[in-house]
């Protein structure tokens, strides 16, 4: 149950990150998740967002540099120590979680927490055996 997300690479200056969403905005892609990580020369944006190929080719058009890559989306409880629950079953199976990041949800009891990890299906399946729910991409892109 892979979700898309699509990173996105920027000249560390100002204005860029108001072009990329302006650019999402004027194609009519809502933005559903935002993790920006930061150096002195440029920056990553990784999106989850309702249309990624609509974000994919529209931000290709506009200039920018754009890469889709493959995150889970899981499902925890939105309680102290929900996160490192759902980070246990991964280090068990002896995966690295290259780096996750907080899906907002309009109104629910939990919380998502967007994953990446080389070894997907893997993942999917330590998850589930722990009881957690990894949400499939078309419930996650209309929420």
């Amino acid at each position: 149950m892979p979700v898309k997300q699509i990173s996105v690479f920027l000249e560390n200056k100002s204005g860029r990150l108001l072009d990329l969403t302006r650019a999402l905005g004027e194609s009519e892609v809502n933005v559903r998740a935002m993790c920006v990580a930061d150096t002195s020369d440029f920056g990553v944006v990784r999106l989850i967002v309702d249309d990624p190929d609509r974000a994919h080719d529209s931000l290709k058009g506009k200039g920018f540099t754009v890469k889709e890559t493959t995150v889970l989306a899981v499902e925890v409880d939105d309680t102290p120590g929900g996160l490192s629950r759902v980070m246990a079953p991964l280090v068990e199976q002896e995966m690295n979680i290259e780096y996750l990041y907080c899906f907002l949800e309009k109104s629910a009891d939990n919380a998502i927490v967007i994953i990446r990890v080389e070894e997907a299906e893997q993942a999917v399946g330590a998850l589930k055996s722990k009881g957690f729910r990894v949400v499939p991409a078309d419930e996650l892109y209309t929420m």
